[in-house]
């Protein structure tokens, strides 16, 4: 299946970007994560993005249809995920798993959330199963240690500076991953 939509799109153009909100627990903290990313996001002028959230795509939701068009969508793709028992969360892979041809020559870049660790373990798991996708990583991430702790009753960050500096990093390394890659399936589809 062939998902190209980016044939007619201008090589400046904004990428768009799905952001997909990988947990759907009861109590979850990453609407908190998601929301301050997007604030982040919306003022990259390269960039247009859209939430998908796994919650919206499990049984009994009926968004799972819907789901699947916005990736088809996307030129890019950020994972907003925390860190469950050493890895990422089961809905996530469910996700991921559900679809095959709307991860090809796509970049994906990971905001991670968690204890200690921050949810890097679960990110290195992520970029495995991204590669076996023929996805392409990015290699800056964002990361919140301890990330109850980091963010107010607002939902703001309490010293936002370093968080700042490493979103910026990464959607920078996101945006020409997902122009260089939009542009070389828009000359020759991938795997064709």
């Amino acid at each position: 299946m062939d998902i190209e939509t980016s044939a007619t799109t201008p090589s400046d153009a904004p990428l768009k970007v799905a952001v997909i909100l990988g947990s759907n627990r009861e109590g979850r903290f990453g609407p908190v994560v998601a929301a301050w990313f997007l604030r982040r996001a919306a003022g990259h002028p390269d960039i247009e993005t859209e939430l998908i959230d796994v919650a919206d795509t499990e049984p009994p939701a009926t968004g799972a249809a819907e789901a699947t068009a916005r990736l088809a969508r996307a030129d890019a793709f950020v994972v907003l995920t925390p860190e469950y028992n050493h890895s990422y969360p089961a809905p996530l892979k469910h996700l991921i798993d559900r679809h095959f041809a709307e991860w090809q020559a796509r970049p994906v870049a990971f905001v991670s959330y968690g204890g200690i660790s921050g949810g890097l373990r679960a990110v290195e798991h992520l970029r495995q199963v991204f590669a076996e996708l023929h996805a392409v990583s990015v290699r800056d991430t964002v990361s919140f240690h301890n990330a109850g702790a980091l963010f107010d009753d607002r939902g703001e960050l309490t010293d936002p500076a370093q968080a700042d500096g490493a979103a910026k990093r990464m959607l920078d390394q996101l945006v020409w991953w997902g122009r260089a890659l939009r542009e070389a399936r828009t000359r020759h589809p991938y795997g064709a």
